[in-house]
């Protein structure tokens, strides 16, 4: 689920471009990978716990389609995310597509309605994240879904845009945490600076990072304990 919602704000180093025409893409593909699956695919239990596939893609719709519904109250709670998922029980993978076509549609004209100051203040409906860092963060939680949902069905994980985002975001995360310092040099990407940097250099595949930084895979893989889990309790 979602990780963005109460945090202070921090810097988020990819370009405005860069994160609005990813977070569409993503979207895209999203819902390419849902129309894919059948009913019994739907059925299938995922690693996030309690929810299975179709659960995972009723979130991450759900999430946008609260957004454009100006839903903000609890975004990113387990009641919410839950109440997204109970209200998409029982869809088709291509019910679930065309939801998520209708709420990208609109979610996209209102990222172009931002302008550069906007963009950078805070976000609608009190959220405490600014406009930048809440579509990063919903970039991250399509993509890291996508991925729940390819490992579910024991498909190979993807390598996209979707995977630096992810890095990205974790990263502001452990900042805001201050968790750190240390750096993320996984393979493939320019460095992530953690609570402004320096300090033990994380090194690997950056999808590694990302799962065992969301609870996902065990931290010891990668030479941490379990405080870099972003969804740890605090």
């Amino acid at each position: 689920m979602l990780s963005a919602w109460n945090f202070r704000e921090v810097s988020v180093p990819l370009p405005r471009e860069e994160i609005t025409s990813g977070l569409v893409t993503e979207y895209q593909r999203f819902g390419e990978l849902l129309r894919s699956l059948n009913a019994e695919q739907l059925t299938r239990p995922t690693r996030c716990e309690g929810w299975t596939v179709g659960d995972v893609g009723a979130h991450v719709i759900g999430t946008m389609a609260d957004i454009t519904a100006g839903k903000f109250e609890g975004l990113g709670t387990p009641e919410v995310t839950q109440r997204e998922v109970d209200e998409r029980k029982g869809r088709s993978g291509d019910e679930l597509a065309d939801e998520m076509e209708q709420v990208m549609k609109v979610g996209t004209d209102l990222l172009a309605a931002f302008d550069d100051e906007s963009w950078n203040g805070p976000a609608p409906g009190g959220l405490a994240v600014s406009v930048a860092e809440g579509t990063e963060a919903l970039w991250y939680d399509a993509y890291l879904h996508g991925e729940d949902i390819r490992a579910a069905l024991g498909q190979k994980p993807t390598v996209s845009p979707g995977l630096r985002a992810s890095v990205s975001h974790i990263v502001d995360i452990l900042t805001r945490d201050a968790w750190g310092p240390a750096t993320v040099a996984v393979d493939g990407m320019e460095e992530f600076k953690v609570s402004g940097g320096g300090g033990p250099r994380i090194t690997g595949d950056p999808l590694e990072f990302v799962l065992v930084a969301t609870g996902r895979k065990d931290p010891a893989t990668l030479g941490l304990d379990e405080t870099v889990n972003i969804y740890r309790e605090q």
